[in-house]
């Protein structure tokens, strides 16, 4: 019989990629985890990770692993919430968010979903895509609302695995500037046109995506800042530090003095869906459908 404490331990090394380090999150000794791991392989008869002097990585047997790891972990929180349910008569669901998708969209969603089911507690959990879409796979998680650029879903190879995207709608982004700026008045403008602009931005992944895009556009921008608020990275524009590349979602409150111009077709876009494990229970089913008529509506 497999150790579900093992399986949780192979679950820890694959997230932070060495012992030492999934020692540290699980409150216990390297050596400990090491033993763990060389259990679980004797007990499978084949060797769940590769060790060398960088860290581990996981061979074919250990990606199984996790992935029947994952499955219990939300099978266990499953069972929990059953039980906590029956003592108390309530549902409890969990609903992470990135920040502008959350106060956009958020708010009117759950207010219909607590009309709909008004014996259900909700908690929630703030986080970037990356973060918040294994706590679904895992099961502490019951919906993450969240965001891709192009490609697949954030958090590496197969983050999409065991996972249904329910798309909600697609967030375009615009070049914020100071309205005195010699582009300001433009109804779309090109990215190459602002080559020789310094920028600021209101996330990390949002830099990484500028530059790839300016990269097309033959030049390499000058980012003097990166901030983790969108609303903060139009006030340093405002204050001529820069200009910005903004989520439409993310471009209210106003700023005064500021402008939102459109790139130019095919401009970067944010995809903005619902990620859930598939098979919800009714108030994931029901807070899935109150997200997708408050986006038709925006």
């Amino acid at each position: 019989m497999i150790d579900v404490q093992r399986l949780r331990v192979l679950r820890a090394v694959a997230e932070h990629g060495s012992f030492n380090r999934a020692a540290a999150a699980l409150h216990l000794t390297p050596s400990a985890v090491s033993q763990q791991i060389a259990a679980l392989e004797r007990g499978l008869g084949a060797q769940v990770v590769d060790r060398s002097t960088r860290g581990v990585t996981l061979t074919q047997a250990g990606r199984i692993m996790v992935g029947a790891a994952e499955t219990v972990a939300a099978e266990l929180e499953h069972a929990r919430q059953q039980v906590d349910r029956l003592g108390t008569g309530r549902t409890r669901l969990t609903v992470a968010t990135f920040t502008s998708g959350g106060r956009l969209l958020l708010p009117a969603a759950l207010a219909r979903l607590t009309a709909e089911h008004p014996r259900t507690v909700i908690h929630i959990r703030e986080g970037e895509p990356e973060d918040t879409l294994p706590l679904v796979r895992q099961g502490a998680v019951d919906l993450a609302l969240a965001y891709r650029f192009d490609g697949p879903l954030p958090g590496g190879p197969g983050a999409g695995s065991g996972l249904e995207w329910t798309p909600l709608m697609e967030d375009p982004l615009y070049v914020v500037l100071p309205r005195q700026h010699r582009l300001a008045g433009r109804g779309a403008l090109d990215l190459s046109e602002l080559a020789g602009e310094p920028w600021v931005l209101g996330c990390l992944r949002t830099e990484a995506y500028l530059r790839r895009y300016a990269s097309i556009a033959g030049f390499d921008p000058e980012v003097r800042g990166t901030t983790t608020d969108y609303f903060f990275a139009r006030s340093l524009v405002a204050a001529g530090v820069g200009v910005s590349l903004i989520p439409s979602i993310a471009l209210g409150p106003e700023v005064p003095g500021l402008c939102a111009v459109p790139v130019a077709a095919p401009g970067p876009v944010r995809h903005i869906g619902a990620a859930t494990r598939g098979g919800g229970r009714p108030p994931v089913t029901a807070l899935v459908r109150a997200l997708r008529e408050e986006a038709a509506r925006l």
